[in-house]
């Protein structure tokens, strides 16, 4: 994985008064984290990490593979590494957080001290909806049939809610916009 500093001369000019402009999307699997943040980093001209990907390329091995082979402990740990390096050595981004990240070793905390935190909040028929369709790809729920999944995505929303909810965005919306997202984002 490359990791470098970023450049001010490549930040937006949106009025800001802090350096830099960092951006962490969180929100239950399937809310829209990476198609959101690909556009947002494009409309604020700063890059965009998807955090699995970077894992991924970090590893040379897939999500699911990492999970398969290593655990989730392993995973998660790694997790926290790599959103502390991409941080630390970058002052302008957008990220696409895995569903789990704010949940684990305080990444929540250090992602607003860090950053501007969003949270993408979908209905649980729009979680169910959208990860049906996704299942294969992602490890913990793969192999989850219809109900098991909504079961699932009901148990881990109910979990993970309390993380979520300390976001300084939060977007309830399952139709979010970006104009929502980038006004939201600057008046936080």
């Amino acid at each position: 994985m490359t990791i470098s500093n970023d450049d001010d001369t490549d930040a937006p000019k949106t009025g800001r008064k802090e350096k830099g402009l960092r951006v962490f999307l969180i929100g239950f699997m399937g809310c829209g984290k990476s198609h959101w943040g690909r556009l947002l980093s494009e409309k604020l001209q700063i890059p965009f990490f998807d955090l699995d990907e970077k894992l991924a390329e970090k590893e040379d091995n897939s999500v699911v593979e990492i999970f398969e082979q290593q655990g989730e402990e392993y995973f998660r740990l790694l997790e926290k590494d790599v959103l502390h390096l991409l941080t630390e050595n970058h002052e302008n981004f957008v990220m696409a957080c895995g569903g789990g990240t704010a949940c684990f070793y305080n990444n929540i905390d250090y992602m607003k001290s860090k950053g501007v935190t969003v949270w993408i909040n979908c209905s649980v028929d729009c979680l169910h909806q959208r990860l049906m369709k996704e299942r294969g790809q992602r490890p913990l729920i793969k192999d989850l049939s219809e109900n098991a999944l909504r079961s699932y995505i009901v148990k881990k929303y109910s979990d993970r809610k309390i993380f979520y909810q300390q976001a300084a965005v939060i977007l309830q919306d399952d139709e979010v916009t970006l104009e929502q997202i980038t006004q939201k984002i600057f008046h936080a």
